[in-house]
């Protein structure tokens, strides 16, 4: 690992240096720009960056990640840590972006964490690194069930992007404060605030700068409100339009963690898989789920905590079938229910609730809370699966639903839940 990583570093080492004379050579530099008339970010930087995502994930393994981390703090000892102006400031915020990146792969959601606020400390970066930087936050800190945190950081970032100076960012200060909104408007579908979450879904669909996440979230009000076709119709356009690779050059697109392009191409499929199962379209969602459980398994890994969000959904799917249909599936739910508690890292029932920190919380009380139904209807069974809905019921925390809610999706009067695999949260 040593040897490696000594070679590793010799090999950054060339590479800045010949990224830099190629940049400097018979042409005068070039810098990359965000609409402003100064250079946004250093172009020998973001070459590292892209060099150091590729690495880490060419096998993605422990030390493939070391070694993408060693080549980005080789490349943030390299920017200056003196000047105060945006240039300098930009470059070392995509570093830490790219950073925090790598350390939310590999689940170090508390360094990646501490990387986010550093960026947030450079406040004369450019609006879109600063912007990139909360959204993450939030992103994260949702996940972890930390909610009011979450809404904090929101209110910071629209007050914030109200004060600044329009001229400061080339006039795409708008679609920035669109993407800051609609991340407020996420919190708020989280919280089951959903009238509140509307408001701040105004202008979405008519921004510029069209940006995956945030039609996203829009998407996931529509959904939820049962606005099926206007909300089918945005999954479908983020699935076909949403890029494909991560573009550290233009400050006013970052997007990274659990926001960035993959994971909103992922989320996007994911939701139109749940779309399909609620409007009844069971060999469409099937169809869908599946395709969504591969891409996820290609991206994080076979068994990665978010394999088990899409196996609890897919087992939801078969259940709402059954319950519609009048057909029984109960070991196909059974072996889905198991495998997405296994992934999902459920702690023993007998642990007490209070005393355990749980990540996917809501998504592990369903899954536990669907497999305790499966179990329920065994006699032999039935007091194994008493003993886990009571677990689930304690564990569950959705503002807007019950878990009897949730579970009952096939009756007429009941409200959609919807997975956001992003945050692994039921909003």
């Amino acid at each position: 690992m040593i040897h490696a990583a000594v070679k590793l570093s010799k090999s950054v080492i060339s590479l800045s240096r010949t990224s830099l004379v190629a940049a400097t050579s018979s042409q005068p530099l070039r810098f990359l720009h965000d609409g402003t008339n100064s250079p946004s970010s250093n172009p020998v930087a973001v070459q590292m960056i892209n060099y150091a995502l590729s690495h880490a994930r060419s096998q993605k393994s422990d030390e493939s990640y070391a070694q993408g981390m060693l080549i980005l703090e080789q490349c943030l000892s390299t920017q200056s840590s003196e000047s105060e102006g945006q240039f300098a400031q930009n470059s070392i915020g995509t570093v830490l972006l790219a950073m925090s990146n790598l350390l939310y792969e590999r689940r170090s959601f508390e360094e990646a964490i501490e990387k986010l606020h550093r960026v947030q400390g450079l406040t004369r970066s450019s609006l879109g690194v600063r912007v990139a930087a909360t959204e993450a936050l939030v992103g994260l800190y949702l996940q972890l069930g930390q909610d009011d945190t979450s809404s904090v950081l929101a209110d910071k970032c629209l007050d914030f992007l109200h004060k600044d100076d329009l001229r400061s960012n080339g006039g795409s200060k708008e679609s920035l404060i669109v993407r800051a909104k609609a991340v407020k408007g996420l919190v708020e579908l989280v919280t089951g605030n959903l009238e509140s979450a509307e408001s701040f879904f105004h202008g979405v669909q008519d921004i510029e700068a069209w940006n995956g996440t945030a039609v996203l979230s829009y998407g996931e009000f529509l959904h939820a409100t049962q606005q099926f076709s206007l909300a089918k119709e945005l999954y479908q356009n983020i699935i076909e339009g949403v890029p494909k690779n991560e573009d550290f050059s233009d400050m006013n697109t970052l997007a990274i963690c659990n926001m960035a392009s993959d994971e909103v191409f992922l989320a996007a499929t994911f939701a139109l898989g749940q779309l399909e199962s609620h409007m009844g379209n069971f060999r469409a969602a099937e169809e869908i789920l599946t395709k969504a459980l591969t891409k996820t398994e290609e991206y994080f890994g076979s068994s990665h905590p978010k394999v088990g969000v899409v196996l609890t959904c897919i087992a939801l799917m078969y259940r709402n079938k059954a319950r519609q249909e009048r057909s029984s599936s109960l070991l196909i739910q059974e072996g889905l229910y198991r495998r997405a508690i296994e992934f999902l890292k459920a702690p023993p029932l007998e642990s007490k609730v209070a005393e355990t920190k749980l990540d996917r919380g809501d998504i592990l009380a369903l899954a536990r809370g669907g497999y305790a139904e499966v179990l329920c209807v065994q006699q032999n069974r039935k007091t194994e699966g008493e003993k886990m809905k009571t677990w689930a019921e304690a564990v569950w925390s959705n503002r807007r639903m019950s878990l009897t809610d949730v579970l009952d999706i096939s009756e007429p009067s009941s409200k959609v839940p919807v997975i956001d695999v992003r945050i692994s949260r039921v909003l």
